[in-house]
C-alpha cells in the first residue's frame, strides 16, 4: 500500500510541476528577453561611450599599420601543364 502511495505522490509532484511552469513559462521568458535586452542596450552604449572618450569630436587620428613582409614557401610542388584531347 505504501509502495502505490508513493508513486500516486510522485506522479502528482510531477504532473503539478509540469502544470505550473507550463504556465510560468511565458512570464520566465519575457523576464529573461527582457534582461538581455537591457544587457545587450548596456553593452552597446557603454561601448560608443567609451570611442567618444578617446578622441575629441574633430579630431582626425590615422593610424598606419605596418604590412607584414610575407615569406613564400618555394616548396609549393611540381607543375603541371594539362592539354585537353578531343
Amino acid at each position: 500500500m505504501k509502495l502505490i502511495q508513493t508513486i500516486l505522490i510522485i506522479l502528482l509532484i510531477f504532473f503539478g510541476l509540469r502544470i505550473l511552469f507550463r504556465l510560468a513559462a511565458p512570464y520566465l521568458m519575457r523576464y529573461i528577453a527582457k534582461k538581455a535586452g537591457e544587457r545587450f542596450q548596456n553593452m552597446a552604449g557603454g561601448f560608443n561611450n567609451q570611442n567618444a572618450q578617446k578622441k575629441p569630436e574633430g579630431e582626425v587620428v590615422i593610424e598606419n599599420v605596418p604590412h607584414k613582409e610575407r615569406s613564400s614557401n618555394k616548396k609549393v610542388g611540381e607543375y603541371i601543364d594539362y592539354e585537353e584531347i578531343e
